[in-house]
C-alpha cells in the first residue's frame, strides 16, 4: 500500500477519539430514563467497567475497538439509541478504559478471551439474550461470541470487522504503530486516559499482536466460525473505509448465510459517530 493510504489510515483511526461524544454518569439508576450508569462488576478474575442505559426489553451489547471503551467508542450510540425498546450496555474490555487492571495484552486468543469475558459479562448482569453491536476489533470479537455462544446472542451487527489480516493490513498497522507521529489533538484524549506510557506501549503491542495472525498462510482471525453464526446478522461498511479494505466485509457477508450487508458510499472506519443519525436508525430497524 502506497503511504498515501497509510497516511488516511492513520488520520481516519486518530479523528476517533476526538469525535467521540464523552459522557457523564448521571445519577444511580440502572437501566431507568436517560441516565447512564457507569459501574464495575467482577468477571473471570477481572474487575470488567460498563456503561448502561435505558429501560427496553432488548438487551444490546457495545464492543469497542482497538485502545476503546464506551466512553470514547459510543457517546451517540449511549445518548441517542431508543431507550424504551433498548437496554444498551458498552463495556470497556480487560486492559482497555477503566477496566484496568490488568495491563493489556495480546496472547494468542485474546480475542476469544474478550468474547468469554463479553458473554459472560452480559450473564453476571442476568442478561439471558442479548444483541451485539462490534465495530472493528469489536467486531471481531462479536463475531466469535455469536459462533460460540449461538443461544445466547440474538440478532448481531459488526462493522469495521475482519476475519483474517492480509499483508496489506499488517502495512496499514505498522503505519499507526509510533504514537508519537499522532496529532496532538488526538493524543490528548488517550493519553488523559492512560498516560502516555501505557498508551503507546499498548499501541505496539496491539500492532505486534494483530500482526501475528498474517503469518499463517491464510491470515485466518475467525474465518472457520463464520459458517456457525446462525443469528440474523448485519454487516455495515464504508466505502471509504482506508484501515479496513471493503473485501473483508464482503468475506464475512458470504460465509454468514442470510446475513445483510450495507455499504455507506460516504462512510469511512468511523461511521457510527460521522454518521450517527443514519446508523442508528439502520440498526435499530435490523434489530427490531
Amino acid at each position: 500500500m502506497a503511504w498515501r493510504s497509510v497516511g488516511l489510515a492513520l488520520r481516519a483511526l486518530l479523528q476517533l477519539p476526538a469525535r467521540a461524544v464523552p459522557l457523564t454518569p448521571r445519577g444511580p439508576a440502572a437501566s431507568y430514563g436517560t441516565s447512564i450508569k457507569s459501574a464495575k462488576i467482577q468477571v473471570n478474575g477481572v474487575h470488567l467497567h460498563y456503561q448502561q442505559t435505558g429501560e427496553g426489553s432488548h438487551a444490546v451489547l457495545l464492543l469497542p475497538g482497538m485502545l476503546g471503551s464506551g466512553q470514547t467508542d459510543f457517546g451517540p450510540q449511549l445518548k441517542c439509541m431508543n431507550k424504551q425498546l433498548f437496554t444498551i450496555v458498552a463495556w470497556d474490555p480487560r486492559g482497555y478504559g477503566q477496566s484496568i487492571p490488568p495491563s493489556r495484552d495480546f496472547p494468542p486468543d485474546f480475542f476469544e478471551r474478550d468474547a468469554k469475558d463479553a458473554v459472560d459479562l452480559m450473564q453476571a448482569l442476568k442478561f439471558k439474550k442479548f444483541s451485539l453491536l462490534g465495530w472493528s476489533d469489536g467486531g471481531i470479537t462479536a463475531l466469535i461470541a455469536a459462533a460460540k455462544y449461538p443461544t445466547l446472542i440474538h440478532k448481531l451487527v459488526v462493522w469495521g470487522a475482519n476475519a483474517s489480516v492480509t499483508q496489506e493490513d499488517v502495512r496499514i498497522y505498522h503505519g499507526i504503530r509510533d504514537v508519537s507521529k499522532w496529532s496532538e489533538k488526538v493524543k490528548k484524549p488517550l493519553e488523559e486516559m492512560y498516560g502516555h506510557k501505557y498508551f503507546a506501549k499498548t499501541c505496539e503491542k496491539w500492532v505486534d499482536g494483530i500482526s501475528r495472525f498474517a503469518e499463517k498462510s491464510d491470515g485466518n482471525i475467525c474465518q472457520e466460525l463464520l459458517p456457525d453464526i446462525k443469528c440474523p446478522t448485519f454487516i455495515i461498511h464504508g466505502e471509504k473505509d482506508p484501515l479496513v479494505p471493503q473485501a473483508h466485509a464482503e468475506y464475512i457477508h458470504k460465509h454468514i448465510k442470510g446475513s445483510q450487508l450495507l455499504l455507506m458510499p460516504e462512510g469511512k472506519h468511523n461511521l457510527h459517530l460521522r454518521f450517527a443519525e443514519d446508523f442508528n436508525r439502520q440498526v435499530e430497524d435490523f434489530l427490531q
